[in-house]
């Protein structure tokens, strides 16, 4: 069993990811600043002997014994990643460097929670990990586009150079409980919506196609990644390949919420990428994965979840 550092650790997948390592009976260290995270998402595992939890920012040096770091520091969605552009830049960029340095120190192998963002708006569909991407570097999405890129950039410099074990993986839409009900993504936005009453609010035509997958399949495809040899690094899609459009997303939200809400349309954000869908061959290939959860019953049990958030609050 592992001492494992999880930065982020109280975040949506962050707190998902603890909670797996923990049921595999690993030491874990919980790392989070708590802007986005919350201690609510990691009450459950609080007095378990194998959990600890420390409030740090990645921007600063950290100070620890561990055998594996999971660097899943950052904030992920639109109004939390461009609510601090310039921070946002920091926690990816001299997070990356902290967590190397850390990794470097104690010899700990290490994966980069890095996005699918990475490709931009492509132009090549599906996107394969050989693709460099179509991003635009001064847009208002590149302090977390361009922050992610650069970590990968110090990630494989820091294998070139000092022969870490690093992993990469990148990762495409995740949904599923304890996403933020706030955090501007749509699963969540349409869910919360539906669930209220209120309009529905699509962003473009709402022809534009994401890929869902579901944590539970992320989590796994994760864990994998950080056990393969130490010759592999990715990077590594993690997603799944099933492609919706934004407008079948909403439709089948109102059907499972049983809402009356109506749709409505608004300008597409600037730099929104008009495609999204990952080519998971290598994942496949690899680490024998393949998401198992299908957007009906991963929608199901997140519905779920949000209709309980909502009721605790209204009490």
């Amino acid at each position: 069993m592992a001492k494992v550092l999880v930065t982020g650790g109280a975040g949506f997948l962050g707190s998902h990811l603890c909670e797996r390592l923990v049921e595999q009976g690993h030491d874990v260290l919980c790392v989070d600043n708590y802007f986005t995270g919350s201690r609510s998402n990691i009450a459950h595992l609080i007095g378990n002997p194998r959990f600890e939890i420390m409030r740090h920012d990645v921007t600063f040096p950290l100070y620890v014994e561990v055998d594996q770091i999971y660097n899943l520091a950052c904030p992920a969605s639109p109004i939390h990643y461009q609510f601090d552009p310039v921070q946002t830049t920091k926690t990816s960029v001299h997070g990356a460097i902290n967590m190397l340095g850390l990794a470097k120190r104690v010899k700990a192998k290490i994966l980069q929670a890095s996005t699918s963002e990475v490709y931009g708006d492509p132009e090549i569909h599906p996107q394969v990990e050989s693709y460099w991407g179509h991003v635009n570097p001064i847009g208002l999405r590149s302090c977390y586009d361009e922050g992610k890129r650069c970590a990968e950039t110090l990630f494989f410099d820091y294998w070139r150079q000092h022969g870490l074990r690093i992993k990469v993986v990148r990762i495409f839409n995740t949904y599923g409980p304890r996403m933020h009900p706030n955090d501007g993504r749509v699963v969540s936005n349409f869910i919360v919506q539906a669930l209220s009453g209120n309009d529905i609010t699509i962003y473009g035509d709402g022809r534009q196609t994401r890929s869902f997958c579901y944590v539970d399949d992320l989590i796994e495809a994760m864990i994998r990644t950080m056990n393969t040899p130490n010759d592999f690094t990715g990077p590594i899609n993690i997603g799944n390949p099933r492609e919706f459009t934004i407008r079948e997303l909403a439709e089948q939200v109102i059907a499972m919420t049983g809402s009356r809400s109506k749709l409505v349309f608004e300008p597409l954000p600037s730099d929104d990428p008009r495609q999204r869908q990952p080519d998971i061959s290598l994942a496949r290939s690899v680490l024998g994965w393949e998401p198992t959860v299908d957007l009906s019953a991963g929608l199901e049990r997140t519905i779920g979840y949000f209709r309980g958030q909502l009721r605790a609050a209204a009490e």
